[in-house]
């Protein structure tokens, strides 16, 4: 099992406690200790719960944040973002700003994305993913 950067949608599917996305999650802690999610999937959660005002499950997340590693933007995940929107607009098969971010947050730090949102991601050349709500083989 090689290091992954997991997308909002797996782990909404996590904190919603589906099977196939917890085993992996189990599996992983096991070998690295720690998940990783981008900075730009906390303010997704955060902002979901908050909008809910669904206290105990942000606290819970804010809880869960803590014990794993948040990664930032930084100016190279961003250019990185920026090149991947250019090329897709080019191409005319444009995605939202939050994936191009996170896309570029899993490339600057060589992680695999997470996602179950295979048919955005997989547009992204230089971007490796593995979908998680998916059985383990």
């Amino acid at each position: 099992m090689r290091p992954v950067l997991v997308d909002t949608d797996i782990l909404s599917m996590f904190l919603r406690g589906n099977h196939n996305v917890v085993t992996h999650f189990r599996a992983y802690l096991r070998e690295y200790g720690s998940i990783n999610l981008s900075i730009i999937t906390y303010y997704e959660i955060v902002s979901g719960l908050r909008h809910r005002d669904a206290r105990k499950q942000l606290d819970s997340f804010l809880q869960f944040a803590r014990c794993n590693i948040v990664l930032p933007l930084t100016e190279c995940s961003a250019s990185i973002s920026a090149d991947l929107y250019a090329s897709l607009r080019k191409k005319g098969q444009p995605l939202d700003d939050i994936d191009l971010l996170i896309a570029g947050i899993a490339i600057a730090n060589e992680l695999i994305l997470a996602t179950h949102n295979t048919d955005h991601f997989g547009r992204i050349e230089g971007l490796e993913i593995e979908d998680w709500s998916e059985e383990e083989g």
